[in-house]
């Protein structure tokens, strides 16, 4: 979902390549985003587009049933903060989920729920069988980023794990994926309390890996719609590091871009720092791969059209007086339309190739990753006017936002890809003061992604389990 979310004030020209060219954790593709100010049409596969009623036909009062999801919340919101914090004090990277794939398993199983665990991974899938009626599925991610926290908060994480690079990271939910998880169990707890004001069959799922793009993929591939009841309505949210708590946001359509993984080995030939002369320097080489990389969003796609190139990791060398056999590149790779994307993935092997062939060099290893592509987020708009229509109900209109596509990622477009309308928004985190002060000029709010983001838990996951738990019943009426 990524990959930080910015605020729809923000201007997105389409024509900024990032680079950063240090040793660093690779770039994945879940939030690191800016928002685009204006809609674009991007060729999709098909949704299936299920019946929903116009949005101004709903006559549900729904006073009552916010009273009741509210009045549950209150008896919850002490457990709920304390399993927050357990979640976010023990991070785990992805593919390595194990223990909070346990813990959200073992909260489902005792609300009743059937639960299979090891779906495509530590994929968990719990089944609340209500009656006869639609199927609704929600979606939580699990995993965390590696980054070493430096919050300072209490129940800070202080965990290290290894990445698939063999690098030592700290770890850390910097993309609130310890939030989803929290309000997906806040809104298991909730429905299960409120059986009586709904009927249908409730799928509450938690994936692995969406930081590397390869949760959605896996637990498809492993029948989550065929040995489970297939959804009629796919729903999901995702932290907003830029939004007051008590606040939404949405898009109906495209909401997130496509995201390419690459990863790009520059080979050369490695000797003794003092004799240059004799080798083939990568590093060199992966240099000017890197500088050439800034033309190739600004002078060969229009002004206009959004892509994103940033090298995210740089990786040469031991030693200070040895030049290495060979350097590596990782990159991810933003755009919103499928022809966009085909030349910049073209660009980027043509520039890599010439740069290695004018050093005299081998030709580059370029792997682009295409199992785990990221594919772009399209919300079922019709889902989208129904869902929003209630939050407006019950939040307010003036903290419900319509917002322009963003150039994070979420592999929650897998579901829709499948034929089923999706419906995924940004749940705001942060205190109204902390905004306030950041838009007129003060400190500047952390982005997700960032060593130093958290969310605010208590406002956070009321409205979290709040909008979740309606979006639901409303989808599931009595």
């Amino acid at each position: 979902m990524p990959r930080t979310w910015k605020s729809g004030r923000f201007v997105m020209l389409g024509l900024a390549v990032t680079a950063v060219a240090i040793i660093a954790a690779p770039a994945t593709p879940c939030c690191r985003s800016l928002y685009v100010q204006q809609m674009f049409q991007v060729a999709a596969a098909p949704v299936q587009q299920a019946p929903v009623a116009p949005a101004k036909e709903q006559a549900k009062d729904w006073a009552p049933s916010v009273a009741a999801i509210k009045k549950k919340i209150d008896t919850e919101i002490t457990s709920l903060e304390e399993l927050y914090t357990q979640l976010h004090a023990n991070p785990e990277l992805s593919f390595q989920e194990k223990n909070s794939a346990a813990r959200v398993a073992k909260e489902l199983k005792a609300l009743g729920f059937e639960v299979t665990t090891d779906v495509g991974g530590h994929g968990v899938v719990a089944v609340l069988k209500n009656g006869a009626g639609p199927t609704v599925m929600v979606r939580a991610d699990m995993d965390a980023l590696p980054i070493t926290e430096t919050t300072g908060l209490p129940y800070a994480s202080k965990q290290q794990a290894r990445t698939k690079l063999g690098k030592e990271v700290g770890v850390m939910h910097a993309c609130g994926h310890d939030m989803h998880m929290t309000c997906l169990i806040g809104t298991a707890r909730t429905l299960t309390a409120l059986k009586d004001q709904w009927k249908g069959t409730l799928v509450m799922i938690g994936q692995p890996a969406e930081e590397v793009g390869g949760g959605a993929r896996r637990m498809i591939n492993d029948g989550l719609f065929k040995r489970f009841p297939r959804p009629d309505y796919c729903l999901g949210l995702h932290c907003e590091a830029k939004k007051p708590f008590g606040h939404v946001s949405f898009a109906e359509g495209l909401l997130c871009a496509n995201v390419d993984s690459i990863d790009i080995t520059v080979l050369g030939k490695g000797g003794h720092g003092s004799q240059p002369h004799s080798t083939i320097d990568p590093i060199v080489i992966a240099s000017r791969i890197v500088l050439d990389l800034q033309t190739l969003v600004s002078r060969e796609i229009q002004p206009g059209e959004p892509a994103v190139v940033t090298v995210g990791a740089f990786h040469a060398g031991a030693q200070h007086n040895i030049i290495p056999p060979e350097a590596k590149l990782h990159l991810t790779v933003r755009t919103l339309k499928d022809d966009v994307r085909k030349h910049v993935l073209d660009g980027i092997q043509r520039i890599a190739k010439a740069a290695a062939d004018a050093a005299r060099a081998p030709a580059p290893i370029i792997d682009i990753e295409q199992d785990d592509f990221t594919p772009a987020v399209f919300n079922d708009a019709a889902l989208a006017r129904k869902t929003t229509a209630v939050f407006r109900e019950i939040l307010g209109k003036d903290k419900v936002h319509e917002v322009p596509p963003t150039m994070g990622g979420e592999d929650f477009g897998r579901y829709g890809r499948e034929g089923i309308p999706i419906f995924f928004y940004f749940l705001g985190t942060l205190p109204a003061d902390r905004v306030a002060a950041a838009e007129k000029g003060g400190e500047p709010l952390p982005s997700l992604h960032s060593d130093k983001y958290y969310p605010t838990p208590e406002p956070s996951i009321r409205t979290g389990v709040l909008t979740m738990s309606a979006a639901v019943m409303n989808l599931m009426p009595k």
